[in-house]
C-alpha cells in the first residue's frame, strides 16, 4: 500500500503577495488567532505646492498636526486556528533558522 500523497498547488487568479512589516492582533471569542497584516510608513500630504519659477516645493505648514502620526495600512488578514498557528510557527522557525545559519557562515 502506497504511503505517500502528493499535494498540487493552485494559484487563483487574483492571487497578489503584498508586502508587510507588522501585524495586529490576537484570539477571537471562538478560539481562533486573528491576525492582520499592515504595512507602516509616514503619511503623505493631501498636497504639495511648488514655485512654479524655480520648481522648488514650498514647505507646508504643519503647525496644525497635533503630533507626528505614522499610518497602518492593513494589507490582509488571516483567521486560522491554534493547530495551524503551530503549524505555522514551526515552518517559520525552520526558515527563519536556515535564515540565520547562512548570515553567521
Amino acid at each position: 500500500m502506497e504511503q505517500n500523497i502528493s499535494f498540487k498547488y493552485k494559484f487563483q487568479e487574483n492571487y497578489n503577495p503584498v508586502y508587510t512589516n507588522g501585524v495586529y492582533g490576537g484570539f477571537n471569542a471562538s478560539g481562533d488567532l486573528v491576525a492582520n497584516f499592515f504595512f507602516e510608513r509616514s503619511p503623505i500630504p493631501r498636497e504639495e505646492v511648488f514655485d512654479i519659477y524655480s520648481g522648488k516645493p514650498i514647505e507646508p505648514d504643519i503647525s496644525d498636526v497635533p503630533i507626528p502620526s505614522i499610518i497602518r495600512s492593513i494589507q490582509t488578514g488571516i483567521v486560522i486556528n491554534l493547530d495551524t498557528a503551530k503549524v505555522i510557527r514551526d515552518w517559520l522557525d525552520t526558515h527563519i533558522n536556515k535564515a540565520e545559519a547562512q548570515t553567521v557562515s
